[in-house]
């Protein structure tokens, strides 16, 4: 078997994971086994927690617009679904928006959404 002849393929590939680690605390910056181990877990916990985002968001908006539709005595499961029989398509995000920053306008979709039930 011939020998291989790496050229610099080595040193590349342990200056991308040093690169990755740059921030770590310690040994976990400098010592590239360490350094391989904590990157590793770091994209492993960046690709979970991307989808985890959309989940927490989406559990953040139903809270806040659970909160503002209680003020005008409706639950919030009665809401979505009056807004489905009165044919208002805002999605969750939108609604929560609305509740924090135009309180008159969310009203008016609320009096709507409740009509409909």
């Amino acid at each position: 078997m011939p020998r291989v002849r790496r050229g610099n393929k080595k040193l590349l590939r342990r200056k991308k994971i040093l690169k990755l680690a740059k921030g770590f605390f310690g040994a976990k910056r400098k010592n590239y086994r360490t350094a391989k181990e904590a990157v590793e877990k770091a994209l492993q916990y960046a690709y979970r927690d991307r989808r985890n985002k959309k989940r927490d968001f989406r559990r953040l908006w139903t809270v806040r617009i659970n909160a503002a539709v209680r003020a005008y005595d409706i639950s919030y499961s009665r809401f979505i679904n009056g807004l489905l029989k009165s044919d208002i398509k805002l999605n969750r995000k939108v609604l929560s928006n609305l509740a924090a920053t135009e309180p008159e306008t969310f009203k008016e979709i609320v009096t709507k959404a409740k009509s409909a039930l």
